[in-house]
């Protein structure tokens, strides 16, 4: 596995991830709000024979928020794990990353040359390195 090509995917998903870890308590608190409005049966009522809609509607609310909080906590893992790989990173080498992965701003390098004051090539050569680093924090290797 090439670790290095692993590490760009997770850099250009980090920011997704990083807001789903506001939304997902959101949807869960949807859910429970959800699962208070469905009505209860009535007790004066002839028993239904199998599951009634309404508890398949509970069912299904339970499984769904069940998901959502096991989603939570593998993006939660997932996103501290890339920030203490980013953690190791310069300020420099961060900001190299993050504008050509993670926010993917257009020519990044040329505008980075001029914000950096370097030339386009030893800004290539520098988001390498810093990638390079990013990876093996990640991953402890680059490849396998």
């Amino acid at each position: 596995m090439i670790w290095k090509n692993e590490a760009v995917s997770r850099l250009k998903a980090y920011q997704s991830k990083k807001l789903a870890l506001e939304n997902i308590p959101l949807e869960i608190r949807q859910q429970v709000l959800a699962l208070s409005s469905i009505r209860s049966a009535d007790p004066d009522s002839t028993p239904v024979r199998g599951n009634s809609t309404r508890e398949d509607a509970m069912l299904n609310n339970m499984v769904y928020r069940s998901e959502l909080e096991d989603s939570y906590l593998r993006t939660k893992l997932w996103v501290d794990a890339t920030d203490r790989a980013l953690g190791v990173l310069t300020p420099e080498e961060r900001t190299l990353l993050e504008r050509f992965f993670i926010y993917a701003e257009p020519k990044a390098a040329d505008r980075l040359a001029g914000d950096l004051h370097m030339d386009v090539k030893t800004v290539y050569r520098r988001k390498d390195d810093a990638l390079r680093k990013f990876t093996v924090a990640l991953y402890g290797t680059t490849e396998s």
